[in-house]
């Protein structure tokens, strides 16, 4: 039984991929979770400068989920290279370096930077809902992804996965336009646009008024969307939103997801990314599936 996966020229021992914003740089939980046993880590959303981010309160528990709106604060794509590239290589899992920016200048810059560094794949954030200039304006058009896009493959040989926003009209042509224009992948879902009230207050319980959803409640959504884009696009596609356990991994993949990439979860239970990997292996082997790609193309719709 064959669990590896190629994601362009990323080679993935497993398909479990730690989701960025929700595993830190690797380091923060290396002490519960042997990084080895990953496929990949896709780190902390990366800036050209270091970034603060949004005021507090910026995290809200919601039914089956959370809200956030943190703001992609990060320590710099400087600091991450300097500092976090180095305790990484320690391990066999791929470092994936996720990516966002206020300009396209800024994604620019940084894809050079990182093309000649020891990362395996840069992931294009162009979905974060949670910050004022940059992100969803590119992410939400094809004539945005397609111009973020272009650029960014001009200035890397890496990998390039594109994270896709849930928050537009037909998210398969916004898929479209990425591998059109030099896409390697395309990761999704980002999270859902949502708000949460104080009732005593009467105010929007994030500083920042709306925030991301993410958690199982938004799952049915992810899903669905991971089954349109694998049915309209050649390139590999990453499943997230929402997976809390390897039954939902086996979901994704049966949409047609070639990996699948964790978040929220890992807050409930720090070792739920090597659950899912030996969920996927042990369910594999009873159903006598030999790859992923057999996994893949099992689906019969109704």
């Amino acid at each position: 039984m064959n669990l590896s996966v190629n994601i362009g020229s990323l080679h993935l021992n497993n398909p479990v991929i730690a989701a960025s914003g929700c595993f830190g740089f690797g380091r923060e939980y290396s002490e519960y979770v042997d990084l080895n046993k990953l496929g990949a880590i896709s780190v902390k959303g990366l800036t050209l400068e270091p970034r603060q981010g949004n005021a507090a309160p910026r995290c809200a528990e919601t039914p089956g989920g959370m809200l956030n709106s943190v703001g992609l604060q990060n320590p710099g794509v400087h600091y991450f290279i300097e500092q976090e590239i180095p305790f990484l290589r320690q391990y066999s899992a791929k470092i994936i370096a996720n990516i966002a920016g206020n300009s396209l200048d800024d994604y620019c810059q940084m894809a050079a930077i990182l093309d000649d560094t020891d990362i395996d794949a840069i992931e294009l954030n162009v979905s974060c809902p949670n910050v004022k200039a940059g992100c969803m304006a590119f992410g939400s058009s094809v004539d945005g992804i397609s111009e973020v896009v272009s650029a960014v493959r001009a200035r890397t040989v890496k990998t390039l996965i594109v994270k896709l926003t849930p928050n537009v009209r037909d998210i398969k042509e916004i898929a479209l336009a990425a591998e059109r224009n030099g896409a390697d992948a395309v990761s999704l879902i980002n999270t859902l646009l949502g708000m949460a009230i104080d009732i005593n207050k009467k105010r929007p319980i994030l500083a920042n008024n709306y925030g991301g959803l993410s958690g199982a409640a938004v799952k049915p959504v992810a899903l669905r969307m991971v089954h349109e884009v694998t049915n309209c696009v050649k390139i590999p596609v990453i499943g997230m939103g929402g997976i809390c356990c390897w039954q939902d991994a086996i979901e994704f993949m049966l949409a047609g997801a070639s990996a699948v990439m964790v978040g929220t979860a890992n807050f409930i239970n720090p070792l739920i990314t090597i659950e899912i990997a030996t969920g996927i292996e042990a369910y594999m082997r009873t159903q006598n599936y030999l790859s992923i790609e057999e996994l893949n193309r099992a689906l019969k719709m109704n």
